[in-house]
């Protein structure tokens, strides 16, 4: 009787991509993908510390996970990603529930991992490693859209953000493991492709060969098959007018920029610093908006960071107002242990933050809604994601620019199809439409 698995996924896409290459692995070993929790023998939770709230989801999870051995005492459980490599061995100490954990260097460690396991052992691999950063090729389904890493860690060590000590210093993958592994994908039906890293922006610079980001695009952009090309997430202050040229003219690359300001005061970004000011990081996506046209930006904001007064919360709102992003993810400041803000004093009663957070996703909502009316009455290309499950009629995908697209069509059509829908109505999020 074949053996089951199953990985609850938190975080960002990042960990998407690693939890389809653990799937990969426990595949090989002969298991296959379970539906649920409650039909599993094996049961992985990829885990996310960037914010409070999802890091306290683990303990959560593994309390559920818990009450499942209790009627199934052979249950395996496993932690792996960016808690795991924070937390190591005081997850078992605090959670004996759980059996091995996996930092975010040893997803190439699980099937040794579940040997161990496997003979009675609880194991923790938690070790970073400091060789070149190499991803052999995985067996996967993939549908129209895949991800792809590029590159990890991040060398910036803003002072809030706990990346570059879970994820580790910068390290690029090699062109050819990346090329390889594109070509793969879209040979398996993927037409978008999303480029992954904590800063893309600095691509290249750890290789032996000499690349940049941009260039990578290029060669990307090469590969049969590749019909969208994206990338997330840039760093302002490594954001190049060589970027802005390849967005502008490779075909493929969606008009689509994820940007993440944080804040619009000056006073504030130096203390989380981000090695730029608001006037750069507004120069440089103003002359993008300009030089590309129908260019769509969301961003990142944290609001109540320590010592960030009404004027400094003020020039955050300001910063809206003038770049007008049509997307952004906002949170309230909660502290990262190991942090360099670990020791500001956390001044900003949560009441406050509350209040600062409801009244910027306010304006952004305003903002993003007056941005949609610019689609009405226009066509705009639309790759298929899927088809309602009420209604063979009506489907779902994407626009270039990355917005939900509902629309109406007499066509089969099936994930990956490109159509042109004339939009009828924008919603704030979304946008809605026909095939003619």
């Amino acid at each position: 009787m074949s053996r089951s698995f199953y990985i609850s996924t938190y975080g960002c896409q990042m960990n998407e991509y690693d939890s389809e290459r653990i799937g990969a692995f426990f595949t090989a070993m002969g298991f296959s993908q379970a539906d649920s929790p409650e039909d599993a023998d094996y049961c992985l939770i990829n885990t996310c510390s960037v914010r409070e709230k999802p890091q306290h989801k683990v303990g959560s999870e593994l309390g559920r996970l818990k009450q499942l051995r209790g009627k199934n005492p052979e249950l395996k459980i496993g932690v792996c990603g960016c808690v795991a490599q924070q937390e190591g061995e005081n997850l078992i100490k605090s959670f004996p529930q759980t059996d091995f954990v996996l930092g975010t260097d040893a997803v190439g460690r699980l099937q040794e991992a579940v040997s161990l396991v496997e003979k009675g052992e609880k194991v923790c691999f938690t070790e970073m490693d400091s060789g070149e950063l190499t991803l052999p090729g995985f067996e996967r389904e993939t549908g129209p859209s895949a991800f792809v890493t590029i590159m990890k860690g991040c060398d910036n060590f803003c002072s809030y953000c706990i990346v570059p000590y879970v994820r580790g210093r910068e390290k690029s993958r090699d062109v050819s493991e990346i090329l390889d592994e594109i070509s793969y994908l879209t040979d398996k039906g993927a037409r978008e492709i999303t480029l992954l890293g904590q800063n893309v922006n600095s691509y290249g610079k750890n290789l032996e060969e000499k690349i940049d980001f941009p260039q990578l695009l290029t060669k990307v952009s090469e590969i049969e098959g590749v019909k969208r090309l994206r990338f997330v997430t840039s760093h302002p202050k490594d954001f190049s007018h060589e970027l802005v040229e390849a967005v502008k003219d490779i075909d493929v690359v969606c008009e689509s920029l994820h940007l993440p300001l944080q804040a619009g005061s000056d006073s504030v970004l130096k203390r989380m610093n981000r090695k730029y000011t608001y006037g750069e990081y507004r120069d440089k996506v103003l002359a993008a908006k300009e030089q590309i046209p129908g260019l769509a930006l969301s961003s990142d904001f944290i609001v109540g960071f320590p010592g960030e007064t009404d004027e400094d919360f003020r020039r955050t709102i300001d910063s809206l107002e003038e770049i007008r992003y049509d997307t952004l993810f906002a949170f309230n400041y909660s502290v990262r242990p190991g942090t360099g803000a670990e020791r500001f004093e956390d001044d900003v009663p949560l009441s406050v933050k509350k209040m600062r957070l409801a009244e910027l996703l306010d304006v952004q909502r305003r903002i993003s809604m007056e941005n949609s009316t610019r689609f009405e009455g226009e066509s705009v290309e639309v790759m298929v994601e899927g088809a309602s499950k009420r209604d063979a009629k009506h489907f779902t995908g994407r626009n270039r620019q990355n917005r939900v697209v509902n629309f109406k069509s007499d066509r089969d059509l099936k994930p990956g199809d490109f159509v042109m829908v004339y939009i009828d109505e924008a919603k704030p999020n979304s946008l809605h439409g026909r095939v003619r």
